[in-house]
């Protein structure tokens, strides 16, 4: 259960190793232990490399910002990401863009990409009053 809630929620920078170790029912210590025996990496580890892999995803297929990426998968700082990203990959973020980037489809414009990531809130439009709905 705990491995699906990071596969789930990996976007969620609230998601720690608390609220995965309470999705198992463990305390952290004794949760950190058994995920490592079976899946042979900590919880934090896994989670990482998961956000590495949609970061990289993403900055194949969407025309975002370093930053931008960094706090849609999760990250809430720029120089944690970019270097677990370069340990993970052997490349920057911004290496990895120019490597890879034209290999596929064109870019997703961002706005569209962060739209789909939930990075924007829907606007509503103000509803009419009693009033004005009579008049």
């Amino acid at each position: 259960m705990a491995k699906d809630a990071m596969d789930r929620d990996w976007a969620d920078p609230g998601l720690d190793l608390d609220a995965v170790a309470a999705h198992a029912g463990y305390s952290r210590f004794h949760f950190v232990r058994a995920f490592k025996a079976v899946y042979g990496e900590t919880p934090g580890q896994y989670l990482s490399r998961r956000r590495i892999e949609r970061a990289e995803e993403m900055l194949r297929s969407a025309d975002l910002a370093v930053t931008e990426i960094c706090h849609l998968v999760g990250f809430t700082s720029l120089g944690s990401f970019s270097a677990r990203f370069k340990r993970q990959t052997g490349l920057s973020p911004s290496e990895y863009r120019r490597k890879n980037v034209g290999r596929g489809a064109a870019l997703i414009p961002g706005c569209y990409a962060l739209l789909w990531a939930g990075g924007f809130k829907p606007q509503r439009s103000p509803q009419p009053s009693n009033s004005e709905e009579a008049g």
